[in-house]
C-alpha cells in the first residue's frame, strides 16, 4: 500500500509540473506567438495536455480503488483540451474532449468536488454549438449549466472542497480567483449566453429576463466594466419600452445613469492624482464617458419620446372605441406564451444592490400613460433637457448624422406636446417650432451625401405644413366668417411650402425605375403623391384657371397612386385606408375640371 501511494505521489508531481508548463504556453507564452505561427504555444501546450491524458488513463485503467482525485485530473485534462481545440479552430476535437469530460464527471461518485469543472464544460459546449447556428442544442447544455449550479447552491453548506484547474494537481500560489467565485463567475456566463440563446431563438422576453439577472449579478459581484454596464442596462430598457414596459425600463435607465455617475466621480478622482504620462490614457477615458453619458441621455429622450407617443394613441384609441374596449390603464410589460416567465416576475426586475440610489433619478419622470397637458408637458421639459445634452456631444461638425437624428427627436417631441394642447393656436406654434428646427438643419446639410436624411426631412416638412394648414382650416370652419385676404395668403403659403418639400423628396428618389418603388421607399413615395393630391386640392383662389390647373394636379396625383395601386397588390394593401380615398377624387375631380372649363368658357 505504501508502494502504490509513493507510485501516486511520483505521477502526481510530474502532473503538476507538466500543467505549470501547459499554464504558462497557453496564458503566458501564446500572446507572443507570431503572426504567422498564431497557434504554436498552445499546439505545444496540446502535446503536453495529450501526455498527461495518456499517464492518467494508463494509470486508472491499472488502479484497483477507486482514485476519484485522479479520475477528476482526467476530466480537467479533457476540459483543457477540449478549450485549446476550440480556440486552434478544431471544432469537432474540441467538441469530442469536452463530451468526454462530462462523461467522465458524470460517473464519479461524489461530483461535488468537480462541480466547476462540469458548469466550464457544458459552458463551453453551449458556446460551441451556437456558433455552429444550433441554438436549440446550445440551449440545452446551457440549461444544464444552470441547473448544476442550482443544485450545487443547495449543497452549498455541504462540507466538501472545490477543484480549480490549479489546485486539482496541487498547485496554490496562483493569481486565479479561488474556487468558489469562478463557479460565481461561470453562472454569470450561463445566464449571458442563455440571454442571447433565448433571444436567437425568439424567446425575446425570456431572453430580456436574463440579460437583467446578468447585468444584477454583476453588480452584486462588483465584477463589471461601469461603461459596458450602463450601456447594455441603457439597451435592455429599449427592449422593455417598446414592450410597454415602462416601470421596467425606467428603472434600468436610472441604474445606468447612476453607474455612470459613480463612474464619473472616479474619473474626477484619477485626474488628481495621474501622472503626466499617463494624461492621454485618462482623457479618452473622459471621452469614453461622454460618449456614452449622450448615448444614454438619447435612451431617456427616446423613454420620453415614445410615452407620449403610446399616450397618444392611447387616448386615440379610446375617444374612438370608448373606454369600455379593453385596453390598458397603466403602462405594463404582459408576458407572452412562449416566455414561461410570470408577470410576478416581470413586476420584480430591480438591482435591489443600488436601488436606494436610483430612486432620486427615476422620480424625475413617470411611467404612467399620460392623461392631458400638464403630464405632457413634464415628460416634454425632461426629454429637451436630455435631447440639450446628447447635443452637446454629438454635434453638426463632429457627428452629423446623430446630431440631425436628435433634431428629428425633438420634432417629434413638439408633435406630441402638440397633440395633447387644445388651444389651436398654441398647436400651431409648436409645430411651427418644428419646421424651424428641421429646415434650419436640412439646410446645412450636403443633399448628395446625405440624401437618405434629407428625404425624411422633407416628408416630415410636408407633413408638419400640413398639420399646421389643418389646424388653420379647422379655426376658419369653427369661427364660420369669410377669410379675410391674409388668412388666404397664409393658407395658400402652407400648401405651397408642403407641396415644395413633397416634391423635393419625390424628385430625390432614383429608386423609381421600370415603373416600381423599391420597397423601403413604397409607402413614403405613394403618401406623398396622395398629399399632393389633397393639397392641390387645397388652395384657395378666385381665378377659374388656377383652380382648374390645381385641380388638375390634384387628379394626376391621386391617379397615379390609384394605377400604381392597381398593378401592385402590395401598394394597394399598404395604402388601403388612402386609396379609397384617391379613388373618389378621381371619380369627383373631373366633374369639378368640366364644370370649371364650362364656367372659363362662359368668361
Amino acid at each position: 500500500m505504501e508502494n502504490y501511494q509513493t507510485i501516486i505521489e511520483v505521477i502526481k508531481a510530474e502532473l503538476k509540473e507538466k500543467y505549470i508548463i501547459v499554464r504558462k504556453l497557453i496564458d503566458e507564452d501564446s500572446l507572443n506567438d507570431l503572426i504567422t505561427e498564431p497557434y504554436k504555444s498552445k499546439y505545444a501546450a496540446m502535446e503536453i495536455l495529450k501526455n498527461m491524458q495518456t499517464v492518467l488513463l494508463n494509470f486508472i485503467d491499472n488502479m484497483k480503488p477507486q482514485e476519484d482525485e485522479m479520475t477528476s485530473m482526467l476530466a480537467c485534462v479533457y476540459l483543457n483540451l477540449g478549450i485549446v481545440a476550440i480556440e486552434t479552430e478544431e471544432l469537432k476535437a474540441g467538441q469530442d474532449y469536452l463530451t468526454n469530460c462530462i462523461g467522465i464527471l458524470n460517473k464519479m461518485e461524489i461530483k461535488s468536488n468537480t462541480i466547476l469543472f462540469m458548469i466550464n464544460a457544458l459552458n463551453q459546449l453551449g458556446i460551441l454549438w451556437s456558433k455552429q447556428d444550433q441554438a436549440t442544442k446550445a440551449k440545452e447544455y446551457l440549461e444544464c449549466a444552470e441547473k448544476e449550479f442550482k443544485d450545487y447552491k443547495c449543497l452549498k453548506g455541504c462540507n466538501f472542497n472545490i477543484y480549480s484547474m490549479f489546485n486539482i494537481f496541487g498547485i496554490k500560489d496562483c493569481k486565479d480567483s479561488s474556487p468558489i467565485e469562478a463557479i460565481e463567475k461561470h453562472h454569470t456566463l450561463t445566464l449571458y449566453y442563455l440571454a442571447q440563446i433565448y433571444g436567437s431563438l425568439n424567446y425575446f422576453i425570456k431572453s430580456a429576463i436574463y440579460c437583467h439577472m446578468t447585468l444584477n449579478r454583476q453588480l452584486e459581484m462588483n465584477d463589471f466594466d461601469s461603461i459596458d454596464w450602463a450601456l447594455n442596462a441603457a439597451t435592455l430598457s429599449q427592449f422593455f419600452m417598446e414592450k410597454g414596459g415602462f416601470r421596467q425600463a425606467k428603472h434600468h435607465l436610472a441604474a445606468a445613469t447612476c453607474i455612470l455617475e459613480k463612474y464619473e466621480s472616479t474619473l474626477k478622482n484619477m485626474s488628481l492624482k495621474t501622472p503626466t504620462e499617463d494624461i492621454e490614457i485618462l482623457e479618452s477615458k473622459w471621452e469614453n464617458f461622454k460618449h456614452r453619458s449622450a448615448d444614454i441621455n438619447r435612451c431617456w429622450a427616446k423613454y420620453g419620446i415614445l410615452l407620449m407617443s403610446m399616450s397618444r394613441e392611447r387616448l386615440i384609441f379610446i375617444n374612438e372605441n370608448g373606454e369600455e374596449k379593453y385596453i390598458p390603464k397603466s403602462t405594463k410589460i404582459r408576458p407572452d406564451d412562449k416566455s414561461e416567465i410570470s408577470q410576478e416576475c416581470l413586476d420584480s426586475l430591480n438591482f435591489k444592490i443600488i436601488e436606494n440610489d436610483l430612486k432620486p433619478i427615476a422620480d424625475k419622470i413617470t411611467d404612467k400613460y399620460l392623461l392631458d397637458f400638464n403630464d405632457a408637458k413634464g415628460v416634454f421639459l425632461n426629454v429637451q433637457k436630455w435631447l440639450d445634452n446628447a447635443q452637446k456631444y454629438f454635434t453638426l461638425e463632429n457627428q452629423a448624422s446623430d446630431h440631425v437624428q436628435i433634431i428629428q427627436d425633438m420634432s417629434q417631441l413638439y408633435k406630441y406636446l402638440a397633440f395633447f394642447e387644445e388651444n389651436d393656436a398654441r398647436q400651431a406654434k409648436m409645430h411651427k417650432r418644428r419646421v424651424d428646427l428641421l429646415e434650419n438643419i436640412v439646410n446645412q446639410l450636403n443633399e448628395k451625401y446625405y440624401k437618405s436624411i434629407c428625404q425624411q426631412i422633407w416628408i416630415e416638412l410636408g407633413e408638419t405644413y400640413s398639420e399646421i394648414l389643418d389646424i388653420k382650416l379647422d379655426h376658419l370652419k369653427i369661427i364660420n366668417e369669410r377669410p379675410t385676404l391674409h388668412m388666404i395668403t397664409r393658407i395658400n403659403n402652407l400648401i405651397k411650402s408642403a407641396i415644395k418639400n413633397f416634391t423635393k423628396f419625390l424628385n430625390s428618389l432614383n429608386e423609381f425605375s421600370q415603373n416600381k418603388f423599391s420597397e423601403d421607399i413604397l409607402r413614403p413615395a405613394l403618401c406623398a403623391y396622395f398629399h399632393l393630391g389633397r393639397l392641390y386640392n387645397k388652395c384657395i383662389t378666385s381665378n377659374k384657371q388656377l383652380q382648374f390647373d390645381n385641380a388638375k394636379k390634384s387628379l394626376d396625383a391621386y391617379t397615379f397612386v390609384v394605377n400604381y395601386c392597381k398593378n401592385d397588390l402590395k401598394a394597394a394593401e399598404l395604402m388601403s385606408v388612402e386609396l379609397n380615398i384617391c379613388k373618389d377624387f378621381v371619380k369627383f375631380l373631373p366633374i369639378k375640371m368640366n364644370k370649371l372649363v364650362h364656367e372659363i368658357t362662359k368668361e
